[in-house]
């Protein structure tokens, strides 16, 4: 089910970069580690519609982006390797309005994160879990990728950007 936002709070504008009293919505995409799903989900969201949404991401355990994370995102275009893993508590004060929790919750704790506007839990298994060898756990990787990109087209759909958030 797309995210939505009643049109009524938000009126639309000719062009709302110019008149500067509107923006567009924050996402926050949030897993433990911020390493994998939550970098990829970023990364797809800035290449794919970032004039329709800002978009970050965070995790509670933050531990380095993934290089196999880096390495998928490369092989469709996109460039995530000056990602930087960070701490939830870095977005307290920054205004969210969408966080997606991309945790695969039953097997781990997702971080929460207070006061938003939406929140939408969006669970992925984790790519990096298991010790298979690279060639195994590259495959993983590159079907959470997809599964995150579906799902993002799917979520955010072109309408709903229309859609800016006051300031």
């Amino acid at each position: 089910m797309p995210v939505q936002i009643p049109a009524q709070d938000y009126p639309e504008r000719e062009n709302p970069r110019e008149t500067g009293s509107l923006r567009k919505p924050r996402v926050l995409f949030i897993c433990v580690h911020n390493s994998a799903r939550s970098q990829i989900a970023e990364g797809y969201l800035r290449a794919r519609y970032s004039d329709l949404f800002d978009a970050a991401s965070a995790g509670s355990e933050p531990r380095g982006v993934h290089p196999l994370a880096v390495a998928v995102m490369n092989e469709i275009g996109i460039d995530i390797s000056g990602h930087r893993s960070k701490l939830v508590d870095e977005f307290f004060s920054r205004g969210i309005d969408i966080v997606v929790t991309v945790c695969d919750c039953e097997h781990q704790t997702c971080p929460f994160f207070p006061g938003v506007r939406e929140t939408i839990h969006a669970g992925f298994p984790d790519p990096s879990a298991g010790e298979e060898l690279s060639r195994g756990r590259i495959t993983r990787f590159r079907e959470v990728r997809d599964a995150i990109i579906s799902w993002i087209d799917q979520m955010f759909v072109p309408g709903y950007g229309q859609l800016r958030i006051r300031q």
